[in-house]
């Protein structure tokens, strides 16, 4: 177990301003004095909370570094994990790998999701993952070599992502851009004020670029 682990096992149930402050110092992370984490577990390797940012209850968060920005929030019940550098077995030569997850300023990771960050995770301003039982899976074993491989994967800016979507290794979402619920994303799209959806993820239509969702100033969805 982690010192980070510790300390915050051990700190659990102390008040918020006292365990923000023994989570600074002794684990060197960044939470600024107005974010906030709930009961949850948190063993990332670096973290940094911008202001407001929250993290709210019954979470496990350990092994990446972790970055939220300003009004960003991870709901309750998630589990948000990555395989450090340092652990030489598997993903050995990679030497580009960043076991990070990265959610932009007002996004919005909501409950009962699955992060995998073996493989860097980016999460633009203002998006939503919402619903429930989505998974974010950075790496995969390739069968022809017998080996575990990981790449980054990148969700754009403004966007909104279904409950029950899988996204898979290397795939991305372009910014303004809906995955339908229950889908697959596998790969890059580039086309923006776009609905995918399906199993795997396709192109289904264009979207309204004047759609009140796309110009939101706060995160959060009435």
């Amino acid at each position: 177990m982690t010192r980070a682990l510790w300390v915050s096992i051990a700190t659990l149930w102390l008040p918020w301003t006292i365990r923000r402050w023994l989570l600074n110092v002794l684990c060197g992370y960044s939470i600024h004095a107005r974010a906030r984490i709930g009961l949850s577990v948190i063993g990332c390797a670096a973290l940094r909370m911008d202001a407001a940012a929250r993290i709210g209850h019954f979470n496990i968060l350990k092994g990446a570094r972790m970055e939220l920005g300003e009004r960003a929030s991870i709901g309750d019940f998630n589990w948000i994990s990555g395989l450090p550098l340092r652990r030489p077995r598997h993903f050995g030569d990679e030497v580009a790998r960043d076991p990070a997850f990265i959610l932009g300023r007002h996004a919005a990771l909501t409950s009962r999701h699955y992060v995998d960050c073996s493989g860097s995770v980016q999460i633009g301003e203002f998006t939503t993952i919402a619903g429930t039982r989505s998974q974010i899976l950075t790496h995969a074993i390739d069968i022809e070599a017998s080996r575990q491989v990981s790449a980054p994967v990148r969700i754009g800016r403004y966007c909104f992502v279904g409950t029950g979507c899988v996204v898979l290794k290397g795939a991305q979402l372009p910014d303004f851009a809906v995955l339908a619920a229950s889908s697959c994303l596998t790969r890059g799209f580039a086309e923006e004020f776009t609905l995918y959806g399906g199993v795997p993820a396709e192109r289904i239509k264009e979207l309204r670029r004047d759609a009140r969702y796309f110009h939101r100033q706060q995160g959060f969805v009435d």
